[in-house]
């Protein structure tokens, strides 16, 4: 039998896996910038222990593929639940969200009390010796009955009332040195593959640093982002206060019709979120509102809703997109990939935003740009625009919160900066947490289908282009904002699902996307579908991706 791993053949016998082959190619590495960690068959992944049975395509992943950097990060996630069991006997460990270039986990000991740094160095050692032991993690398929059974006895009740849900006859698990657990994705083929770690202690809780994503040989360094943290934590009060912090509670709240109440109060939640952000832009006298954020976080209906709070204390806020300062397209350099980077910000006529902010909040007359879509060019003429005193700027856009785009002679003391994003923190169980990303993908899926015609495969394909704009130019400043605001909906994916659902399961195996596509789906099978769209207000962030939303008619 030839296998063909990233175009080098190699036959292997009946029975062998693809790590057998790769190690018989000699591109097995101790580095983790070169080390394969699991394999890509068309538009499936697969573990390194998988034993093909004909002649196939393989594609190796590592840790600079998304996909390679998500079966790292369950790995390294199995790694921690399995020492902190065994340090903190019959505590609960809780996987929340990512903060900074690592993870937000929390254990729940059973003597009570946060972690203290002791027990972090403590849980570290552990780890380490686990992956020195280079235990093999073996996936195995049980039914339903049979992992129900295991995860109730074992006191993961958060699992036992997930697998309630499902629809499906088998469940697949891993295992390693006596434990048991479901990562809704594949692993590496043992635990010596995930060396490169460290743990911050923070707050009580920690943060599992990974590799850096430039050195993946090197653990990433800890940041403080105090003011993303902090918005987390207020979305887990939310959370807890709705009672909806997990999958199966929303399911619980769609089966029993509760979801009506809690949409009402999830909403409610926003527009208090707003009315607050309001206040403090008049204490500060500002005249210009930066409100930015990445892709499909929301960032229009937040721009609006911010306008109709400042009405009600007397403003009367001007709209301004920064998508009018584009450069022609025909003017914007081609990137290393081959592509017009869209989310670069040399791609906005800076120059002229500053000079024309500049002098719109000094009181003058200005003819701002409209880009034309259409054409791809600015428009042979522009819109005259004019501040007076009662009359703050709103300017919406990805940028936002960039200084470039704020020096010359503007007047920061004038200006107030809004940070919005779909930063989730509702978990399908307590190790299995839903990321703020494919949020943002699934709300960006369905707008483009919906709105602008476009299939799931050109969105999935415009993907990695986007995510690596947000690296470089959104993320780095979040914290430069004067409030941060969480725009997800803890009710929206049972809403978002159906929309969807449909057209992601019949995407072709053959098809490049494939796997993206069977990532949100997996995810997806999990949610009951919410038909509760005459409960939706039609200004919610919601309605700008499933449409209906009053402020663009």
């Amino acid at each position: 039998m030839n296998l063909t791993i990233d175009g080098i053949v190699c036959g292997i016998e009946q029975g062998e896996s693809i790590l057998d082959a790769i190690k018989k190619l000699g591109i097995d590495s101790d580095s983790l910038k070169l080390r394969p960690l699991a394999a890509q068959i068309g538009g499936e992944v697969f573990s390194l222990r998988y034993t093909p049975f004909r002649d196939v395509n393989i594609h190796l992943l590592r840790y600079g593929e998304e996909m390679g950097r998500r079966v790292y990060e369950r790995t390294l996630e199995f790694v921690l639940i399995t020492a902190a069991r065994k340090i903190f006997v019959g505590a609960r460990v809780y996987v929340r969200y990512s903060l900074g270039p690592g993870l937000y986990i929390s254990i729940e000991k059973p003597e009570g009390g946060g972690l203290t740094e002791q027990d972090v160095l403590n849980l570290e050692s552990e780890m380490r010796r686990l992956v020195r032991l280079a235990l093999p993690l073996e996936r195995k398929r049980l039914s339903i009955n049979d992992a129900l059974g295991h995860f109730e006895k074992d006191g993961q009740e958060d699992k036992a009332a997930l697998l309630r849900w499902r629809k499906f006859s088998y469940f697949d698990v891993y295992s390693a040195e006596g434990y048991m657990d479901y990562f809704y994705g594949e692993m590496a083929p043992n635990t010596s593959y995930v060396d490169v770690f460290r743990l911050k202690p923070l707050d009580g809780a920690l943060v599992m640093l990974m590799p850096r994503g430039d050195a993946p040989d090197v653990p990433s360094d800890y940041s403080s982002v105090p003011k993303l943290a902090a918005v987390f934590r207020q979305s887990d009060e939310w959370g807890r206060l709705m009672n909806c912090d997990s999958v199966n509670q929303l399911n619980s709240h769609v089966k029993n019709g509760t979801i009506r109440e809690l949409i009402r109060v999830n909403e409610a939640l926003h527009e208090r979120s707003y009315s607050q952000i309001a206040d403090q832009i008049v204490m500060k006298k500002a005249r210009a509102v930066m409100v930015a954020g990445p892709s499909s976080s929301g960032k229009t209906t937040s721009a609006h809703r911010i306008a109709t709070q400042l009405r009600v204390l007397g403003q009367n806020p001007v709209m301004l997109s920064l998508d009018n300062y584009y450069l022609d397209r025909d003017a914007i350099p081609l990137d290393e990939h081959g592509e017009r980077d869209l989310e670069h910000i040399n791609t906005l006529d800076i120059p002229r935003f500053n000079s024309d902010l500049s002098l719109l909040l000094r009181g003058e007359q200005v003819e701002v740009p409209e880009f034309d879509f259409t054409t791809g060019k600015r428009a042979p003429h522009g819109k005259l625009l004019k501040l007076h005193a009662d009359e703050p700027l709103i300017v919406e856009g990805i940028h936002g919160l960039n200084p470039v785009l704020l020096k010359g002679e503007v007047d920061l003391n004038a200006v107030f900066r809004v940070y919005v994003s779909a930063l989730t923190t509702l978990n399908i169980d307590d190790h299995n947490r839903i990321r703020t990303t494919d949020v943002r993908l699934l709300r960006r899926l369905v707008r483009d289908y919906e709105t602008r015609n476009a299939s799931m495969e050109k969105t999935l394909s415009m993907w990695p282009s986007v995510r690596r704009g947000e690296e470089t130019w959104i993320f780095p400043f979040q914290e430069n904002g004067d409030a941060l605001f969480n725009t997800t909906l803890v009710y929206e994916i049972a809403v978002l699902k159906k929309y969807v659902y449909p057209l992601l399961t019949a995407m072709p195996p053959e098809s490049p996307y494939y796997a993206m596509s069977r990532d949100i789906v997996k995810f997806l099978n999990y949610f009951l579908d919410a038909d509760v769209e005459n409960e939706i207000p039609p200004t919610s962030i919601l309605r700008e991706f499933i449409g209906g939303n009053t402020f663009y008619l």
